[in-house]
């Protein structure tokens, strides 16, 4: 005897779109955050990059914060080049190799960081000459502005969305892991399905825990 039909249809997969500037301290916290949610639940994880010297065109910063973001141009430029010439699959491969020297590793030499995150990967070395180009700034542009579309300019990187619904953040330190990085999701995944949610927020009172 056959089973009976069923009109239950399985979930759809998420869709998880993630922005992120290799410069960023706390994007990195939440990228690492991410890929344990890949390994523990069934998501689709598709990564591009937003820009903090974009998003800061204009604005009148400190000093030493807009050289910061003078530097930050080269890193993304070279991973927008990257992506064109050898497809988005080097994205997240080449974010890893840049994120771990400057972040975990607190390295600052931006040059070097590219040139030995580029051999990493296998990429060919002369991308490296993206950095100092505006070349790619168009599409670099258009890459930031669909992520920080989704939530307004008066915020920063990451931006998370899921299924099309998008917010800053989550910001946290130090990233959970294992299943407490699953529940952290599946709390999130709820909340973007709630019509008109905006926004939860406190005052951040310790710096980024890398290890």
């Amino acid at each position: 005897m056959s089973a009976a039909p069923t009109d239950r249809t399985s979930p759809a997969r998420p869709v998880v779109d993630f922005w992120f500037d290799p410069a960023c301290p706390w994007a990195w916290m939440t990228s690492r955050w991410m890929d344990d949610v890949s390994q523990l639940r069934d998501v689709d994880v598709r990564w591009h990059v937003m820009s903090l010297a974009v998003l800061n065109e204009g604005r009148d910063l400190p000093e030493d914060y807009r050289r910061s973001m003078t530097e930050a141009w080269g890193p993304v430029r070279v991973i927008i080049a990257a992506a064109q010439a050898h497809g988005d699959g080097v994205v997240k491969p080449l974010y890893d190799a840049m994120g771990t020297r400057r972040h975990p590793g607190g390295r600052r030499d931006t040059a070097a960081i590219i040139a030995e995150s580029l051999a990493e990967v296998g990429l060919p070395a002369e991308l490296a000459d993206a950095a100092s180009t505006d070349a790619y700034d168009e599409a670099l542009r258009e890459s930031h502005a669909a992520g920080i579309g989704m939530v307004g300019e008066d915020v920063g990187t990451p931006v998370v969305a899921i299924d099309g619904v998008g917010f800053f953040g989550p910001v946290m330190t130090p990233a959970p892991t294992g299943e407490d990085a699953a529940t952290l999701f599946d709390g999130l995944h709820l909340v973007t399905q709630v019509p008109g949610f905006y926004e939860l927020k406190r005052t951040r009172t310790q710096g980024p825990v890398f290890a």
